[in-house]
């Protein structure tokens, strides 16, 4: 199961004994996951326009909170940052950020939607956007952060690979097989139920697509001089 930490840590992580385009062979996407950008109540700005004005006039004062260095939840950050022109402090947790969110220690996160949706729809935590393409089911009223920054998309995403010497058959086998449960009902209800966006793709496509996030995943760590210590 490859999911989008490796797209990310092959610019990240120096140190790795194995280049994860070369030496796999994918098989099939299975889903795609937005974030979405969350404030506390008693943040000021209630709009991801309202946000990016105060953050401007405020620069680094907005602290974020992520999931360690480099991970989804901190580059997806990263790249809002970077495409809005704004300055924010970041706050690297091992374990949830959750409670300092809702005491306003942190006043921002770009957080997986299973984490924070229950204090969303208690109203103890205000969702600004999604980060996917389109809209989340999971928060249909929530806007995404590309109707206000045209451009930006951050998804967390997950798929199989197979070792880059698998026959041809079996990977096509696999991928009928993966594709097959996606179609089913039942399936994409349930990954949707946890914000998830069943995504099926083929092979090549798959391909082409971690290539693109590898490949994308490396600009922003480069140009915010992202490193693991």
């Amino acid at each position: 199961m490859a999911t989008s930490a490796n797209a990310i840590n092959a610019t990240l992580c120096d140190s790795l004994k194995f280049n994860f385009i070369r030496d796999t062979a994918p098989v099939a996407s299975i889903a795609r996951t937005p974030l979405v950008m969350v404030v506390n109540p008693s943040f000021p700005a209630k709009t991801v326009p309202d946000f990016i004005t105060y953050a401007k006039s405020n620069p680094g004062k907005i602290n974020m909170a992520t999931s360690g260095i480099g991970s989804s939840v901190h580059l997806a950050g990263e790249l809002f940052a970077t495409m809005t022109g704004i300055q924010l402090v970041t706050v690297h947790y091992r374990s949830s950020y959750v409670p300092d969110m809702l005491a306003g220690h942190v006043q921002l996160v770009f957080s997986p939607i299973p984490p924070t949706i229950q204090q969303v729809r208690a109203r103890k935590l205000l969702a600004l956007a999604v980060t996917g393409k389109t809209r989340s089911e999971a928060l249909p009223d929530v806007p995404t952060i590309g109707e206000f920054v045209p451009g930006y998309e951050a998804s967390v995403w997950n798929g199989a690979v197979v070792p880059k010497n698998t026959p041809a058959e079996i990977i096509e086998k696999l991928y009928k097989e993966i594709d097959a449960a996606l179609a089913d009902p039942e399936i994409g209800a349930r990954l949707m139920e946890v914000g998830s966006i069943p995504k099926s793709m083929t092979p090549g496509d798959f391909g082409k697509f971690i290539a693109d996030d590898t490949d994308k995943w490396g600009e922003v760590i480069r140009a915010a001089n992202i490193r693991v210590d």
